[in-house]
């Protein structure tokens, strides 16, 4: 199934009109041809180049390298490569001018009128400009959160949510089909210390109290649980429902209660951010289904299990682990890690050829195992799989000091406490705006801000500066007029201009490119480039001026901006507003 959108759109969601770095592409593509045609070039060579925006306007739109690949199967210098492909460049309205720099790269002048047909297309395809098939309705997995219901969702949680959110709407942006996953652990020791927890209170101890749990749970949500256990509440979470006994002597009915509380706060809390998730998988469904038995029946009849000190081991050296792993411990019950084999060994039986595992840093270590164990699995599940993306840890920080208590949780920031600070659109934004791989400072202050300074604020600004240009024109008597703006794109002649149409033609590329590298932050860093684009454009090209077709050429560039800004926002899960 595809994702909506996309049923009259072609191969690509900007329509048939060539992009200007695609129309390049396709000069040198038919450039190249001609050059095997010529045997300057061997036949079979299929050389991967680049084109790519020149950060310096004198030298052009576009450059190449295609020359300085082709030189040493041409035995010949790459300027002359150069001037062989220059020559053999099919003639085309778009190219103003082609000039050969440096040791051979070749430089693209756009033509003005070919250059502003990006806005024409962006105002064609709207909502859908950036968008592609490249997927082709695959099914995707992308698991993220997967936080276990013993306490509210710290910040680490939600840099995953935002993350994992951003890439799940990435990957449907570009064709597949995702399911949104969320695994939990609704047993084993942590639970059992949850539950112990809220028993305390609920017969009146406190954390500090003798007789409290040796690993109990000390934050003040505990006390909540207790209050509306004893209360006989019934808890409706997205995944179960559960109505509390009130007994405080039936541990087992506490743990129910419990976990079904805690699950509906972090769907709460997932809710305020904008994510939701199609599967919830409980860890304790693989072995009421008698999966982890199985795992570890089949790697064993497979050869690479090994009793050792009472324990059953997997030998994953054999797959490119470090050290063998332990299956099940010397004093039975299972490790972590064959639970972990088991529930990816259901997800490739699901039938999700492609996952993505959006995890903490902290999950480093079972990356290789779980590729190990699986491999040991011999069922055709391939090397590599699955793909991980891990973040770092978040330091939060309020006038320069690091914030490290929540009093609702008692030892760390939750989320609910920024997007109450802050709000969801710069919460999801500051998240999702850097590697995931890098460690990231949340300055309180920054985000809360309304300065340039503030990367969301100053998109988001841009989105809606537009707006009151729009409003302005409206309420002037001089209300855009589309025909008369698509005459007369050849009057975007400004260097500011240029830069914010070559700036809103690479969207598309960059979509595919931070879908294929799972990378959300570079829709964040285009969207504050962009931004930047046009700010400086808008400073330096007045827009309401008395010429009807200047003005309305400036106002559809506005309108261009303004939908790519907000299409670019979307994959981001943050907000497009029209004033500020």
């Amino acid at each position: 199934m595809l994702p909506p959108g996309f049923a009259t759109l072609g191969h690509r969601a900007t329509g048939h009109r060539r992009l200007m770095k695609d129309t390049i592409v396709a000069l040198l593509d038919a450039a190249l041809a001609e050059l095997k045609q010529q045997e300057v070039v061997p036949q079979e060579l299929c050389p991967s180049y680049k084109v790519d925006p020149t950060k310096d306007k004198a030298h052009g739109d576009y450059a190449t390298n295609l020359a300085l690949m082709l030189a040493k199967p041409a035995k010949a210098a790459p300027r002359q490569v150069a001037e062989k492909l220059v020559a053999a460049l099919p003639e085309s309205a778009a190219v103003s001018k082609v000039e050969i720099a440096g040791p051979g790269f070749i430089n693209f002048f756009a033509a003005t009128d070919a250059a502003a047909q990006v806005v024409r297309q962006v105002l064609d395809a709207g909502d859908a400009f950036g968008r592609s098939l490249t997927g082709a309705g695959e099914k995707v997995q992308v698991e993220f959160v997967s936080a276990n219901p013993t306490g509210p969702l710290h910040v680490g949680h939600g840099r995953g949510a935002a993350v994992g959110d951003c890439l799940c709407r990435l990957l449907e942006a570009t064709g597949y089909d995702v399911t949104r996953e969320f695994y939990y652990n609704d047993a084993g020791a942590q639970i059992t210390n949850l539950a112990l927890s809220v028993q305390a209170r609920a017969k009146g101890l406190g954390p500090d109290s003798d007789g409290w749990p040796e690993d109990g749970y000390r934050g003040g949500y505990i006390e909540d649980v207790a209050k509306a256990y004893l209360a006989g509440e019934t808890i409706h979470a997205d995944d179960r429902h559960v109505t509390a006994k009130g007994d405080p002597e039936d541990l087992d009915a506490i743990r129910e209660f419990a976990v079904a509380y805690l699950r509906r706060e972090q769907d709460l809390d997932l809710r305020a951010f904008g994510v939701g998730f199609d599967v919830y998988f409980l860890e304790s469904s693989l072995y009421q289904q008698g999966k982890v038995e199985e795992t570890a029946r089949r790697l064993t009849d497979n050869g690479h299990t090994y009793e050792q000190d009472g324990a059953l081991w997997l030998r994953t050296t054999d797959f490119g682990d470090d050290k063998d792993r332990v299956m099940r411990k010397s004093e039975g019950g299972y490790t972590y890690f064959l639970p972990d084999v088991a529930y990816h060994l259901d997800k490739w039986q699901r039938g999700f050829t492609s996952v993505v595992n959006e995890q903490g840093a902290d999950h480093h270590s079972t990356v290789t195992r779980v590729r190990a164990g699986l491999q040991a699995l011999d069922v055709g599940i391939p090397q590599g799989w699955p793909d991980y993306v891990l973040h770092q840890m978040v330091l939060v920080t309020r006038s320069g000091v690091e914030v490290k208590l929540s009093k609702r949780a008692g030892s760390y920031v939750t989320l609910r406490d920024l997007i109450d600070e802050v709000g969801r659109d710069a919460t999801r934004f500051f998240l999702a705006a850097r590697r995931a791989d890098s460690q990231l400072t949340f300055d309180i202050d920054l985000a809360r801000s309304q300065s340039n300074d503030n990367p969301v604020y100053y998109v988001q600004y841009a989105h809606a500066r537009v707006c009151s240009v729009l409003r302005k024109a409206e309420s002037e008597g001089l209300a855009f007029d589309h025909s008369t703006a698509m005459a007369n794109l050849g009057l975007l002649e400004a260097d500011q201009e240029k830069a914010l149409l070559n700036r809103l033609a690479r969207y598309p590329e960059v979509v595919e490119h931070a879908a294929k590298a799972r990378e959300p932050q570079q829709i964040a860093q285009y969207l504050q480039d962009l931004a930047a684009d046009f700010h400086s454009c808008y400073n330096a090209c007045k827009v309401m001026v008395d010429d009807d077709a200047l003005r309305n050429a400036r106002l559809a560039l506005g309108l261009a901006s303004r939908q790519v800004l907000r299409n670019g926002l979307d994959l981001m899960g943050v907000g497009a507003p029209e004033e500020m």
